[in-house]
């Protein structure tokens, strides 16, 4: 646990010619690079690409038991590393109790509903803050398509704030994403409860005007 983790989503069913296959591959890569490790689902595609990138030491696996065979990746493949989970409850709990950011590669109703998922829970203060990154090249549209229905849908009818929106950001390259998570991290570390008083933790101490703030809003 002491180790910092990224739960990485995204379609079973892109192939490695995708190139949010290879992005998510040289995702995977750079994160390990960095320290950290890469959680995905253990199965094909997106999944497949971000423990390809990381490496086995540096992957956990959360696979899903269907009742059509929902095959694991060789990366991950009798690691002791791989959970199979019977319920999706359990399975998305653990992706985000354990994971320290979340990044979404392009994928299908799956990653939009745990896309959607670890959105809220953030928003209604149910998980720790946290880097939630949308990912894909810059000359595909999945996440701008999505962007434009959450701003003229949801947002033009008042069911979201303005400034839920920036519980989320949009990169355009493994690099983009990779360095929104370490930015996140490069001060703040966590934060807890104890007794009524929150507790935020960092590397580096705050200037006493800066601490006022804080204890003011």
């Amino acid at each position: 646990r002491h180790v910092r983790k990224v739960s990485i989503f995204g379609s079973a069913r892109l192939p490695a010619t995708d190139p949010s296959y290879r992005m998510a591959k040289r995702f995977g890569q750079l994160m390990s690079e960095a320290g950290w490790m890469s959680i995905t689902g253990a199965s094909t595609g997106i999944m497949w690409a971000g423990h390809e990138g990381a490496g086995r030491a540096f992957s956990f696996g959360a696979n899903i038991r269907l009742p059509f065979e929902q095959a694991v990746n060789r990366v991950i493949e009798n690691d002791r590393k791989l959970i199979h989970f019977k319920y999706f409850f359990t399975r998305k709990l653990i992706f985000v109790k354990e994971s320290d950011a979340i990044c979404l590669f392009p994928g299908g109703f799956g990653t939009l509903d745990e896309g959607f998922e670890t959105i809220t829970l953030v928003q209604t203060g149910k998980s720790t803050p946290r880097p939630i990154v949308l990912v894909e090249s810059r000359r595909g549209h999945y996440w701008d398509a999505w962007l434009h229905f959450v701003k003229h849908h949801i947002l033009a009818r008042r069911m979201v704030d303005p400034a839920d929106l920036q519980l989320f950001q949009m990169a355009g390259s493994a690099e983009e994403a990779r360095d929104i998570l370490l930015t996140f991290y490069k001060n703040y570390h966590s934060m807890r409860f104890v007794g009524d008083k929150l507790v935020i933790r960092l590397h580096e101490g705050l200037e006493r005007s800066d601490i006022e703030k804080l204890n003011r809003k």
